[in-house]
């Protein structure tokens, strides 16, 4: 069994600075790592090769320096990594991504592509979705269970959403997109983490996947959405009030809310 992970690199999300005209974040003013939701879909495919028997490969789109948070996916035990970088798939939305890791995918073998449910930076559980549907290929999202994976299927549990849960078998080829009840991330061993500093990974640019992609539809040029602006929301912090031991306590307390909504208006 062959199984694709996606890795997307962020910023660390508490330290870093956003760019609030012209609607970016400034990802240089932050030290980067592996998405943390991305985390629970390496470990799940770990997981399934260690039941399964599975050949990992962990891909991840962005600029040269995303090779260090490949290395540590392939510390964290993916059996093979790829980069995709190039100067044209920079200022990509969520489709443009998904047209460069669908065309690379396209040129793999694969069985099952595990993604996490989203990303820190964007927020938007897009990206999976798009890349299956450009694929071809049948997708299940907030998945937190796989059951078994036999007979070209895998049968698997989605998280409740609106009171209920879902049993789902799908063929494969497919992409599921993995909540984080599925797995429990564990931090690589110190021998692999330390072979994971020398080890050096294929990068596939515009040119390599020129048959399945052209540059308008990658990057800036081929993104149908952007960000306007970005608005950051300013914490206000209010006084309480407490009412008790009062026979009338509800007419105080009305009082009050009309007081505080009137100071408001």
């Amino acid at each position: 069994m062959n199984i694709i992970v996606l890795i997307k690199e962020v910023p660390d999300m508490d330290k870093v600075r956003f760019d609030s005209e012209r609607g970016v974040i400034d990802r240089s003013s932050s030290a980067a790592e592996i998405n943390p939701f991305d985390l629970y879909a390496l470990q799940t495919a770990v997981d399934v090769k260690n039941r399964y028997g599975a050949q990992i490969t962990a891909i991840s789109m962005g600029p040269q320096r995303c090779i260090y948070s490949l290395q540590d996916a392939w510390a964290r035990g993916a059996d093979d990594c790829i980069l995709l970088t190039d100067k044209a798939f920079a200022g990509a939305d969520t489709f443009a991504t998904s047209r460069v890791l669908a065309a690379a995918i396209s040129r793999m073998d694969y069985d099952l592509i595990i993604c996490g449910e989203k990303t820190v930076d964007g927020d938007t559980a897009q990206v999976g979705a798009e890349t299956a549907e450009l694929l071809n290929i049948p997708h299940s999202n907030y998945v937190d269970l796989i059951n078994d994976i036999s007979d070209g299927y895998v049968s698997l549990a989605t998280a409740e959403l609106c009171g209920k849960k879902q049993s789902r078998r799908i063929k494969l080829p497919a992409l599921i997109s993995v909540n984080r009840t599925i797995a429990v991330p564990l931090l690589p061993g110190l021998k692999r983490k330390l072979d994971s500093i020398s080890k050096e990974f294929k990068t596939l640019g515009l040119k390599e996947l020129s048959e399945s992609i052209t540059e308008n539809q990658t990057g800036l040029k081929g993104s149908p959405t952007q960000v306007a602006k970005i608005i950051i929301p300013q914490a206000e912090y209010r006084s309480a009030a407490i009412f008790r031991d009062n026979p009338d306590i509800f007419i105080d307390a009305v009082k009050a809310v009309k007081e505080r909504i009137s100071a408001y208006e």
